[in-house]
């Protein structure tokens, strides 16, 4: 038979803090307390496997789940002397959830249960003190009517606030408790008069009500988006505790408050909170009275009138000290704590490890290590590695009032204000004469390259987490808020509308790529600070990976800023980019236009120097380590111009023909681009492109030899392969110009020729391909595209309806599909090593940047991974990460 209730209290408990799967993190946590025996009021833990059988049981309880509840109630209430429903000393209860991850304020709480209209007045004649006992009956009855019955809380709010209106008083403490029995009684009128029945007098109708309640809030909006975005699969459902009611609303000796052992912003070792003297737990959050600060140093550093809880209590605020200072020592983390006081006696209501920002976790991380509370093993495992994210960007003023206009996807981290612009052109004209300015689109093209460097921040109204938008943005360092469908933009009228209001270009707005949000006018940022403690623990991280951490970049400026965040060599440098440059677009233009293979040699030879010293300033910056460069990938009509305006346009400006140029758009033109003329097709097509790009890359690293003294092994890396013949034929070809560069320079040039592996037919016939290949690439931006048949950039339109409804636990686009996509590059890993055993594998799509999508590349044993510069401190310490559970893996 299972247990499904486990008890706490009274110096003992039947869990402890290493159950949090079954009990969650809130009551493995009061049992460990209980254990120690630090002052928790009793109560029990519904466990989360209660959770489960309630979803899969059309939210019917296990059978024996009643007598089980039963029968521990009626064991805290022999605890305390008291009775649940008693009519004399009557037993009130909380009711809260506990998920085994911290979700703070996405599932529902009830206080105060058990207060019915006879409870209330036992309790009232036990505590002597009527006020607290209606004020108690007050906030059970508005509590239970918003979670349980679905009542809106501001009702009852509005009642309140008239009854201080007509009082002359402006805060609930200062009603006395006639007061209170009035408002009661009025709450309760309002709930018979929206619900045509009663509030709920049977305590036990009201506990199970209550309990149904909190395992309902697990599928709430708020709760399944906090999944969502925390990672936090759905099955591991929520526990539920019933604990002893202890309050802090008794008069001036009792109060309640939420400490932290340190302070969550910066991370300093001191004790960091609120309280609010006769108060319950709710007041301190809601904003109604002004909190007091814990300590005297907080209320100086506040500048406070308010007296501290060191000089209100000193006596409570003494043993509080010691018992986080207990607590901190005995879970050896940061807690975050609830506390009440009642009466002048101290209780525990909660201890949890505290969220905290980037600069705190890696500060208490570091601090830890030195006092020898954890190791630099364990101190590498608590940090979080996308949380690095707010040490590299600039991030909103919190303090900074701000008007939202609409949200979107977080596509790259960072904020930025500035003008609005809807064109490229425009947003690079503007920012050369020194304006901020953001660049906003429908959605980007690669022709958009310019404005989106020369842009403070993007913002598109269509494409998903990896479009061409969010993953050229993270790759630059910009802030980019995509899939914004709220956002209607008209780039003929040049205006944005949303959130009810319409900006022209150059009105100012504010994006936050951390979290999606667009607001209109300027909001102060705070510049990011690249403490000690993060290259102290990036040191610990890089001691203990295996996996190399290279970076995606084509550009001086990109590289530069990956080797200052510790990358190991270029991944990706996709030659395309460097294409849309001003200077080289139109010859490029005129190389497409060419008719003959002649006109085309003659065009890229104009290309072919620019080309040269980009390669040169990369190896250069690089010093000797790898640069994986890939040839010409996407359609050659992605070059050219669409609209007969911009034709006209581009054709006045060049020089080109424009009746020539509108014909060769429209003999480009393809319905599935994506699917089409693009990758190795192109060099097999046009082989003469291949051949300048490899010309390219072998006199750069020829110069850079020369120059330098510097021995430079390029990678070259074919895109798009799917059989051996298309990597076999032009390898031959780019070993001919090896050949006659070698013969040119005198220099003998070593170099390397792979293929990305981003078609699901590669990855079956890896073993063939390796026989050409020297090196594997996974490409899953597109392997992911290919393999559900799924574009990318129209993903986002839907993608969202499939997480929201459990079809998928997380955008493929974003974390490895490791049941698809994952067993694909296991397979041509696998397969790959077979025929040539210690082949080079490496990933370069974006989920090279995503913490668990890096615990899979190494499980696979690859090389290295590589992203955006600005993920590469993730990598880093994800890699490191992940070497550290493949350890435990193997001890086990």
């Amino acid at each position: 038979m299972s247990k499904w209730v486990y008890a706490f209290g009274n110096g003992k408990a039947d869990g402890a803090a290493s159950m949090r799967n079954l009990l969650g993190g809130k009551g493995a946590n009061l049992a460990e307390m209980a254990n120690l025996g630090l002052p928790v009021p009793p109560g029990f833990t519904i466990t989360t496997e209660v959770c489960t059988y309630y979803y899969a049981n059309g939210r019917q309880y296990p059978a024996d789940l009643v007598a089980s509840v039963d029968a521990a109630l009626a064991s805290v209430g022999k605890a305390l002397g008291r009775g649940f429903g008693d009519k004399k000393a009557p037993l009130l209860v909380s009711v809260r959830s506990g998920a085994r991850a911290s979700m703070p304020g996405m599932m529902d709480t009830v206080l105060n249960l058990g207060l019915n209209d006879e409870t209330v007045e036992g309790l009232a004649a036990e505590s002597g003190n009527p006020r607290f006992a209606y004020d108690s009956y007050r906030r059970f009855i508005t509590m239970y009517s918003s979670v349980v019955l679905g009542l809106d809380h501001s009702l009852f709010e509005d009642i309140l606030d008239t009854a201080k209106e007509e009082k002359g008083v402006s805060l609930d403490t200062e009603l006395d408790a006639d007061d209170m029995k009035a408002i009661a009684a009025r709450f309760a009128q309002l709930v018979e008069d929206e619900t045509e029945k009663p509030f709920p007098q049977d305590p036990k109708a009201q506990l199970w009500g209550a309990i149904g309640a909190v395992f309902g809030s697990w599928m709430n909006a708020r709760a399944i988006t906090y999944r969502r975005l925390h990672n936090i699969p759905e099955s591991w459902g929520t526990a539920v505790n019933v604990q002893a009611m202890v309050f802090g609303n008794m008069g001036d000796d009792s109060a309640t408050g939420v400490a932290f052992t340190r302070n969550p912003a910066t991370g300093e070792n001191a004790l960091y909170g609120e309280f609010l003297v006769n108060a319950q737990g709710e007041d301190v959050v809601a904003g109604i009275r002004t909190p007091q600060q814990i300590t005297l140093a907080a209320k100086k550093a506040a500048s406070s009138s308010l007296p501290a809880m060191e000089e209100r209590m000193p006596e409570t605020f003494k043993e509080l000290v010691a018992v986080t200072q207990r607590l901190e020592k005995h879970f050896r983390d940061m807690q975050d704590i609830e506390f009440t006081v009642e009466k002048g006696r101290l209780w525990m209501l909660q201890a949890r490890s505290g969220k905290r920002t980037a600069k705190a976790a890696l500060k208490i991380a570091v601090e830890m290590v030195a006092d020898k509370l954890v190791t630099k093993d364990e101190a590498i495992a608590r940090i979080d590695p996308a949380q690095l994210d707010q040490l590299l960007h600039p991030t909103l003023d919190p303090k900074a009032p701000r008007q939202l206009l609409a949200s979107g996807l977080p596509a790259s981290p960072g904020a930025a204000s500035g003008e609005v612009v809807f064109d490229a052109g425009e947003a690079e004209h503007l920012a050369g004469e020194g304006h901020d300015v953001i660049l906003v689109r429908i959605e980007t093209s690669p022709e958009d390259i310019h404005g989106m460097h020369a842009a403070k921040g993007i913002l598109t109204a269509r494409g998903g987490m990896t479009s061409h938008a969010a993953v050229v943005a993270r790759g630059m360092g910009r802030p980019c808020v995509s899939g914004a469908g709220g956002v209607r933009i008209d780039p003929a009228k040049g205006t944005l509308t949303a959130g009810g209001e319409t900006l022209q270009k150059g009105d100012i707005v504010t994006i936050d790529g951390a979290t999606g949000h667009v607001y209109k006018g300027r909001v102060p940022t705070i510049e990011p600070e690249l403490s000690g403690d993060f290259a102290v623990l990036m040191e610990w991280a890089d001691a203990r990976r295996t996996m190399k951490v290279r970076t995606n970049a084509e550009t001086p400026l990109d590289a530069k800023m990956a080797r200052n965040f510790g990358a190991e060599g270029i991944g990706l440098c996709r030659t395309e980019h460097m294409f849309f440059e001003a200077e080289r677009i139109v010859a490029v233009r005129e190389m497409i236009l060419s008719e003959t293979e002649d006109e085309r040699r003659a065009a890229l030879a104009k290309i072919l120097p620019m080309q040269r010293q980009d390669f040169i300033e990369l190896f250069h910056i690089m010093r000797g380590l790898p640069v994986t460069i890939r040839l010409l990938d996407p359609p050659l009509h992605e070059f050219l111009p669409k609209t007969d305006e911009e034709i006209a346009e581009v054709a006045a400006a060049s020089g080109l023909d424009r009746v020539r140029l509108a014909e060769r758009v429209a003999d480009l033109h393809e319905v599935n681009p994506m699917l089409g003329h693009r990758g190795c097709r192109l060099g097999i097509t046009y082989p003469e492109i291949y051949e300048m790009q490899a010309r390219a890359i072998f006199e750069a690293a020829a110069a850079v030899n020369r120059e330098y003294g510097e021995t430079v092994t390029p990678e070259i890396m074919i895109p798009l392969v799917g059989i051996k013949a298309e990597l076999a034929h032009l390898t031959a070809r780019i070993a001919t110009v090896a050949a006659a560069v070698v013969k040119e320079t005198g220099l003998q040039i070593p170099y390397l020729v792979g293929t990305m592996i981003e078609l699901p037919r590669a990855a079956v016939r890896a073993a063939e391909i390796a026989e050409a290949a020297e090196f594997f690439s996974f490409g899953t931006n597109d392997l992911t595209q290919t393999t559900f048949g799924i574009s990318r950039d129209d993903a986002a339109r839907f993608i969202n309806d499939y997480l929201r409804k459990g079809l998928i636990e997380s955008d493929p686009f974003v974390t490895l599909d490791l049941d698809g996509v994952g067993e694909l590059m296991r397979m041509a890993a696998d397969r790959g090593r077979s025929s040539r055993p210690g082949i080079k594998l490496g990933i370069c799509g974006e989920h090279g940047g995503d913490p668990r999508s890096i615990a899979f590349c190494a499980e696979l044993g690859l090389d290295y991974v590589s992203c955006s510069p600005f993920r590469v401190p993730i990598a880093r310490l994800a890699a490191a990460q992940a070497a550290l559970a493949t350890m435990e893996t193997r001890d086990v």
